[in-house]
């Protein structure tokens, strides 16, 4: 408990005591009256005071103005009737800051969860000067810069390894407790926590720009893109609390002045007055105004603690309505790293044609390239390799060790005066020609992620209707992977102009109140996730563009938490709907009941901080997610 919340219980245990001494103390008159104002003020004095303020400000109709009428008015009665019955009126004041503790302590667990998982802010980075290390802002780090990460540390800025070797946990950011090894040449992310090894680091982003910034940014802003259930309490909210107060002062004034000109209505002025006061304690929407907001929250640091940054509450509330989710293939749900799959046809062993396509391919810094030289897995003489020379769009010729040597597409090969042979295989094949002749061909293609066919079907079990893949590749590739994934809708060779013309057929196509998720990760998936009722970004290998114009965000690029973040939001949702029913439904039914005089003070009392008290404890369940 912080500072606020000690002194608030203090004061309930205060005034708490002094009323339950006072029943046992027998006093009358003036004495009486000042002895129960010492707990009465001692636990409302502050509801006095925003009430007295909000009426100085005309911003009148509130919980504190309802609160601050109920309970004077009782002791306004009990001084008329000379009862000297303070009790309720104090009871009443005592119990709605027991509420209001309730709420504030819930709030604030639920903001310390996420403080707690969010806490991944680095204080310092180590820059090494003079053989010295010293702690500097990380603000202060210019991109290129060396920094020194020690065994415990947070890195603090986005880089690549350039010595050292270590293990990182990465949960804070990911919401996976499994380490990930870390060596030379290797990207890693701010906020992650390095746990064996010391790291040196080259930045490649300024701190602001870093990973670390952007999470932070995007969950403290979070709360300020409101959901239409929250637009919705906060419209009923300014509608309803002048209307009951207008019905309090109509119950308090109507039905004896009916009675006078005759009708019979029973009661007098004293009672429809205490019926009135009861009616306004009664009818506080504290219940809506705070569990609902709250609701929202907690499902949002929920999310976060799984590894999925949902951007604000009406993102949440577009996601839980989610029908049709529509895939990027590459990088998405694929890794976006080529292999080599296959050697068909070779002339040669594997391993010696492998060896001559990483000796042709060795200048190139293409991905194709890359993969080639990684399937060899050897070190290789450079110089053996001479007359390169690369034909845009076929492939590349060289000599290695003096013999004429080819590697490309169909067109080379014909090019050449080669007849190549064809290949039923799906992927990029890479021909080969060795001393003139045909030696064979590789085939090289993307791997998809190894929860990819397990995301599609979890999907379908979390209510999706429609998985669909979009994709610049290949048709034949394009097919392959959407059927080995179970997807059955997929179109191929889109540019990505043609990405977004396919959303928007989809978009009009669909049901009125489905909604459509696209998920990608590339700069050039950027527009298509802008246009989607809600963009799915991958966060820890997709670029800055895709990131910056989603609306969700999943931190380990597993496409598993896509239905993890629908059944997030649809638990969240749940839980708002059902704050509204059940928080309506009791302040209606109390209302009447205290209207017909079948319901006194205390009942009022429970209408307002039971309901709030239940509403609130219910809205926490959003922030635990384990089990989903």
């Amino acid at each position: 408990m912080n500072k606020k919340q000690k002194k608030m219980l203090a004061r309930i245990l205060i005034a708490a005591a002094l009323l339950a001494a006072l029943h046992f103390i027998p006093t009358e008159g003036a004495l009486r009256f000042a002895l129960y104002m010492v707990p009465y003020l001692a636990i409302g004095y502050d509801i006095l005071i925003k009430a007295g303020k909000g009426i100085k400000n005309r911003q009148v109709f509130d919980e504190n103005f309802l609160m601050a009428v109920a309970t004077v008015g009782a002791i306004a009665l009990a001084l008329y009737e000379g009862s000297g019955d303070y009790t309720e009126a104090i009871a009443v004041m005592l119990f709605y800051q027991v509420g209001e503790f309730f709420q504030s302590y819930a709030v604030g667990k639920s903001r310390r969860n996420i403080s707690e998982l969010m806490d991944i802010r680095p204080d310092y980075a180590n820059v090494e000067q003079d053989g010295r290390l010293e702690q500097v802002d990380p603000d202060e780090v210019g991109i290129g810069s060396v920094i020194v990460v020690q065994p415990g540390e947070k890195i603090p800025i986005d880089g690549v390894v350039t010595e050292g070797a270590s293990s990182l946990n990465t949960a804070a950011l990911t919401g996976e407790s499994l380490p990930r090894d870390v060596k030379e040449g290797d990207e890693v992310i701010s906020g992650c926590i390095n746990m064996t090894g010391v790291l040196k680091v080259r930045t490649t982003k300024e701190f602001g720009e870093s990973t670390v910034s952007k999470i932070l940014d995007l969950v403290e802003n979070a709360s300020s893109r409101k959901s239409r259930s929250e637009a919705f309490i906060s419209k009923f909210a300014r509608i309803y609390t002048p209307a009951v107060c207008g019905s309090a002062l109509a119950l308090a004034v109507l039905p004896p002045l009916v009675r006078l000109v005759g009708l019979g209505l029973p009661g007098d002025w004293g009672t429809w007055i205490y019926r009135a006061l009861t009616f306004l304690v009664a009818s506080c929407p504290c219940a809506l105004v705070i569990s609902i907001p709250l609701s929202f929250f907690a499902g949002i640091g929920g999310a976060s603690k799984s590894g999925v940054l949902v951007k604000g509450s009406n993102y949440l509330e577009t996601l839980s309505q989610t029908k049709i989710v529509v895939f990027d293939k590459t990088g998405t749900l694929t890794q976006g790293v080529f292999e080599v799959n296959g050697i068909h046809h070779s002339e040669l062993e594997n391993e010696k044609l492998l060896e001559y396509a990483a000796l042709v391919e060795s200048s190139s810094s293409h991905p194709i390239s890359k993969s080639l030289q990684r399937a060899y897995g050897k070190e290789f003489d450079r110089s053996r390799v001479s007359e390169v020379e690369e034909l845009s769009g076929m492939g590349v010729t060289a000599r290695v060790d003096g013999l004429p040597v080819a590697a490309g597409n169909e067109k080379l090969m014909r090019h050449l005066g080669i007849e190549p042979i064809a290949c039923h295989s799906a992927g990029t094949i890479i021909h080969m020609a060795i001393g003139g002749k045909y030696a064979g061909h590789i085939v090289i293609s993307d791997v998809v992620k190894p929860r990819a066919k397990e995301a599609v079907a979890a999907l379908k079990a979390a209510g999706v209707r429609r998985a669909v893949m979009l994709t610049g590749d290949a048709k034949k590739v394009a097919k392959q992977v959407a059927a080995s994934l179970g997807i059955s809708e997929v179109f191929a060779e889109l540019l990505p102009g043609g990405k977004v013309e396919k959303v928007e057929e989809l978009l009009k196509t669909k049901p009125e109140k489905a909604k459509l998720a696209f998920v990608g990760d590339g700069i050039n998936d950027a527009p298509v996730l802008s246009r989607a009722d809600i963009g799915i970004a991958m966060g820890a290998m997709g670029s800055d563009a895709a990131i910056e114009a989603a609306d969700v965000v999943l931190m380990d690029d597993d496409p598993m938490k896509i239905s993890k973040a629908i059944q997030i939001s649809k638990k969240c949702l749940r839980i708002v709907y059902e704050n509204i029913v059940f928080a309506i439904g009791i302040k209606l039914a109390c209302l009447v009941l205290v209207a017909l005089g079948l319901a006194d003070m205390w009942l009022a009392i429970f209408a307002d901080v039971g309901v709030m008290i239940l509403a609130v404890l219910n809205a926490i369940r959003a922030l635990f997610v384990k089990k989903l």
